[in-house]
């Protein structure tokens, strides 16, 4: 018998996820695959939704070319452009879209002789201050670009930093800074929301959205009220169960300490799995009913408070995280964010399934 935790993939939440951010938005969807999908796989991701979704996004050529190779025909932004001037006979190979955000690469991009043009996306730093071309440097990139014989198009692009708050008036500062440095430079499109401002700031809507971390069914926006499906399930089961009195204390280093006698069961997941050690108290589905951990998470295992849940057995099913455990609530207790938990989940089995196309 293998050990039993496992990531489960509902592809059909992925999708019903990116319906949401294509209607809510209005205009055209850019998926946000990179990182293998948020830890969730990306070449699985994108068969999923490969026949209704107007784009891909990813952090690099390696993360394009393993689409490609899969036959996923859709066209393909690489977010951070290319990181060399030899990236870019594949890149046009592949039929790629790609982000010039700095002087080296429109430096290299202009020089290059290239098979045929490409489309850009010219990135603005309206005020994260990443990466991104500065208004006016920002204009003079565009007036290079316009008209060359390697570029096809311009879809002009910032990046929101704190979209996530309803209330900033640093997105608001951006808004009227992109808008300002665009005014007089015509573009086929404009893209300006990520996850945050899809579900938060209707005026960013213009063509293209690029939603990310809703596609996966975590709600970045706090309070907020669209209904998102959860993606991943991460589960196990118990594998141990004893009582411990009160004034005795659980796992390393002795951080919780029973004021009654308790029930305690082990689950096998830990650190090595992708839940993180740093997570106290969070909520736990045991055999359908919502607990908490207690004590440190180690490498493979982390334990419960059974003391309510008297049908607990040896076997019984654990939710880390999924339909009913919030990965935003688990992360919370983490002190970290759901796009880190799914990122680092690993060493388990992934299982996928799509109950939209049994």
């Amino acid at each position: 018998m293998s050990r039993p935790t496992i990531a489960h993939i509902q592809l059909d939440a992925f999708r019903y996820n990116y319906r949401v951010a294509r209607q809510l938005h209005g205009g055209k969807a850019l998926a946000v695959i990179k990182a293998n999908a948020y830890g969730h796989g990306a070449l699985a991701c994108a068969q999923a939704i490969q026949d209704e979704a107007d784009a891909f996004a990813v952090a690099s050529l390696e993360e394009a070319l393993q689409l490609r190779q899969a036959d996923i025909k859709n066209p393909i932004l690489l977010l951070e452009g290319f990181f060399d001037a030899t990236e870019l006979a594949e890149i046009v190979a592949n039929n790629l879209w790609i982000v010039i955000h700095a002087e080296w690469q429109l430096a290299i991009l202009l020089a290059a002789k290239l098979a045929k043009p490409v489309h850009i996306w010219l990135k603005l730093d309206s005020g994260m201050h990443r990466i991104g071309f500065l208004e006016q440097a920002y204009k003079q990139a565009y007036l290079e670009l316009a008209g060359h014989a390697n570029v096809a198009s311009i879809i002009h692009m910032t990046h929101f930093a704190n979209a996530d708050v309803l209330s900033s008036t640093h997105t608001n500062q951006q808004i009227s800074l992109f808008e300002q440095t665009v005014e007089n430079l015509p573009a086929e499109e404009i893209s300006f929301a990520n996850s945050a401002a899809v579900l938060n700031w209707p005026q960013t809507y213009r063509n293209w959205s690029r939603p990310g971390i809703m596609l996966y069914g975590a709600n970045p926006v706090a309070g907020n009220t669209v209904q998102l499906r959860p993606v991943m399930k991460l589960s196990s089961t118990l594998i141990s169960i004893r009582t411990i009195q009160a004034g005795e204390s659980v796992g390393y280093g002795g951080i919780f300490t029973a004021n009654k006698p308790t029930t305690v069961g082990v689950v096998a997941c830990g650190y090595a799995d992708g839940y993180p050690r740093s997570t106290i108290g969070a909520p736990v589905l045991v055999a359908g009913h919502l607990t908490k951990l207690i004590g440190r998470v180690s490498m493979d295992m982390l334990c419960v408070d059974l003391t309510e849940i008297p049908n607990a057995q040896i076997g019984s099913p654990v939710e880390l995280w999924g339909n009913t455990v919030q990965a935003n609530d688990v992360a919370k207790c983490a002190g970290t964010i759901a796009y880190e938990l799914f990122c680092n989940v690993k060493r388990v089995p992934f299982k996928y399934s799509d109950t939209e196309r049994l």
